[in-house]
């Protein structure tokens, strides 16, 4: 509004600067009208422009200083770091998971043979025992795929944990907070997978040890049926 009301009081100043000049010296106007208005028409438009000028607010550059920079970097780094971090948990506790319904399974078919030990026939034994082999090379590809995404997920915590470490040093105190929450997290999350791979990991042994004894006490057992029984005899 400012700059407005200045136009027009530089528009009125002009307008009796010029009926002046034109009044006065009709014969210059006469001859050369073009230039007066030329002259006057650039005085207007300038005073124009001006005025437009000053009724314009200019915005202040942002921060780019380097302390501001380097923060803004940290963020980023915290950033990156925390979706590589949530990535190989995903895919670390996917894998336990697996290893464990593996194992599950395996020692479900170890127990099923030993409770039936005795009266199956050769074949079918032979298909049982088959069966569990399979079962046990999953078993080793699950725990081989356990061990590789452990080894990824161990260096996104070192990376986070690094990038938490950069962040608050910069001055990015809430992004170095924020990376240390999801570091914790994630630890938890994986903390509650590995026990219960840790579960089937006791409930398989166990079964290895049961099937030590059913196997001892099945040979001893196919032993004696064997013996005649003229050795079973008393004198």
């Amino acid at each position: 509004m400012v700059g407005l009301g200045r136009v027009t009081t530089y528009f009125r100043l002009f307008r009796r600067s010029a009926a002046v000049i034109l009044g006065g010296s009709r014969h210059l106007v006469a001859r050369k009208p073009g230039k007066w208005k030329h002259i006057l028409y650039s005085s207007l438009a300038s005073v124009t422009c001006g005025g437009a000028l000053c009724a314009i607010p200019f915005r202040q550059a942002d921060d780019l200083s380097h302390d501001s920079l380097i923060k803004r970097a940290a963020s980023l780094a915290t950033d990156s770091s925390s979706t590589f971090l949530s990535q190989a948990t995903l895919a670390l506790i996917n894998a336990i998971t697996e290893y464990s319904k593996a194992v599950h399974t395996l020692v479900s078919l170890q127990r099923r043979y030993l409770d039936s030990l005795g009266n199956l026939s050769p074949a079918e034994e032979d298909t049982i025992w088959q069966v569990i082999i399979g079962q046990r090379s999953q078993v080793n590809e699950r725990q081989d795929e356990c061990k590789r995404f452990e080894s990824t997920w161990v260096s996104a915590v070192t990376l986070c944990e690094a990038a938490a470490e950069a962040a608050y040093t910069s001055g990015a105190e809430h992004a170095s907070i924020t990376m240390r929450t999801n570091i914790q997290l994630a630890q938890t999350q994986v903390e509650q997978s590995q026990k219960l791979s840790a579960d089937a990991d006791k409930k398989l042994t166990e079964t290895r040890v049961m099937e030590i004894e059913r196997m001892a006490q099945h040979a001893a057992s196919s032993d004696e049926e064997e013996v005649p029984d003229a050795y079973l005899r008393e004198d």
